[in-house]
């Protein structure tokens, strides 16, 4: 869509909020996801979580897409592992399936149309999940450390290395150190995905094979589709959100 500003679509996500006198459930983004996409040369514009019947959500998420420039799915709980055929683990303690559904009616609008998606966080997690793949389900048991999140809400800092001719590496170089708070990772890859960059593990790596964890993935081709599993935000860091708005002006 031909605009001046492009309007890049933000989700959210719903919990209790306080705000003056008042304290109730509200749907709510932390103000630094608007930030960098208003630095970026775009308009955010927030997507609260929709109920009703599955159908009627994919009409809906299509006809929001439809007016949107790009989208951004940003982080949050975790994914319910029904969606992937698991059951929870124990550190699996708090989902949203509604959340889970609309933000997949979404996506699946936007990938659909060619629009530019970025996911951050839970966000690349709803990405590999929707194509067909799996999560870790707590990466402490695989990697040995709790490094990737030290404590709920807590976020740490991750030396990753990106994959030479992907997206993510022309945005963020060959490595750096990134803003992580996940305790879950992508196991198996959705169908169409590409590993666009790993985490720096010592000693080892998930399988014991030196490798680190999928710390980025995105989709070949003409189309912008970018997960990674770091909150830029966090770090006011533009760089992705700059790559995403250059995108729809391309």
């Amino acid at each position: 869509m031909s605009r001046d500003v492009p309007l890049v679509g933000v989700t959210t996500y719903v919990t209790d909020a306080r705000w003056g006198p008042w304290r109730r459930s509200a749907s709510i983004v932390p103000s630094t996801y608007d930030e960098l996409v208003a630095e970026a040369g775009a308009c955010p514009v927030l997507l609260p979580a929709v109920g009703g019947h599955v159908r009627a959500r994919r009409e809906d998420a299509a006809e929001v897409v439809r007016v949107l420039d790009a989208l951004v799915l940003i982080g949050g709980e975790d994914v319910d592992p029904g969606a992937y055929g698991q059951p929870a683990h124990p550190e699996v303690s708090v989902t949203d399936a509604q959340r889970d559904e609309w933000e997949r009616a979404l996506l699946g609008a936007a990938l659909g149309t060619g629009c530019p998606v970025l996911a951050i966080c839970r966000g690349m997690q709803i990405l590999n999940v929707h194509l067909g793949g799996t999560l870790l389900q707590h990466l402490p048991d695989i990697v040995g450390h709790s490094g990737h999140r030290s404590a709920p809400g807590a976020f740490d800092d991750v030396e990753v290395r990106t994959v030479p001719g992907t997206r993510v590496a022309e945005a963020m170089g060959e490595k750096d150190v990134v803003r992580c708070s996940h305790h879950q990772a992508v196991d198996r890859l959705g169908a169409g995905l590409v590993v666009a960059a790993r985490s720096v593990e010592q000693p080892a790596g998930p399988s014991g094979s030196g490798e680190g964890v999928v710390e980025a993935v995105e989709v070949p081709g003409p189309q912008f589709v970018v997960g990674v599993q770091w909150h830029p935000e966090e770090a006011s860091d533009r760089r992705l959100f700059d790559a995403l708005v250059g995108a729809v002006r391309r």
